[in-house]
């Protein structure tokens, strides 16, 4: 699975932003997907994940209720709605697929990654 990730930008804080993430190959239903993000001087963390079927997600406390993990698996893509935006949440996000077949948060569980985009909120 080769994955590419968009929709990065600069935004004030309060502001929303939609990340895309683009899969290619075959087994994209067959993948659970993630998003991390790595703040500058921060070890990359885990933000959110959702299962094959689109119908399990999993989140992070610190993005719980303010961002929404979906997937089509009609069109290969993975998206992120972020609302609410903190200057906090400024990192590169990244992509990523596993086959596992629980909603893993650890990024050793993960098989394939993106190139990631950035984020960054002003305050």
């Amino acid at each position: 699975v080769q994955l590419q990730a968009s929709g990065g930008g600069l935004v004030q804080a309060g502001a929303s932003l939609r990340l895309s993430c683009a899969a290619s190959g075959r087994t994209f239903s067959s993948s659970a997907m993630g998003w991390f993000r790595q703040a500058p001087g921060k070890e990359r963390e885990f933000v959110a994940a959702v299962s094959r079927s689109g119908g399990g997600t999993a989140y992070a406390d610190s993005v719980k209720g303010r961002c929404t993990i979906s997937r089509d698996n009609a069109k290969s893509t993975v998206s992120l709605q972020m609302n609410s935006l903190k200057p906090e949440d400024t990192a590169v996000y990244y992509c990523a697929a596993t086959v596992a077949t629980w909603i893993p948060r650890r990024e050793s569980d993960y098989d394939y990654w993106g190139q990631g985009t950035l984020v960054t909120v002003s305050s």
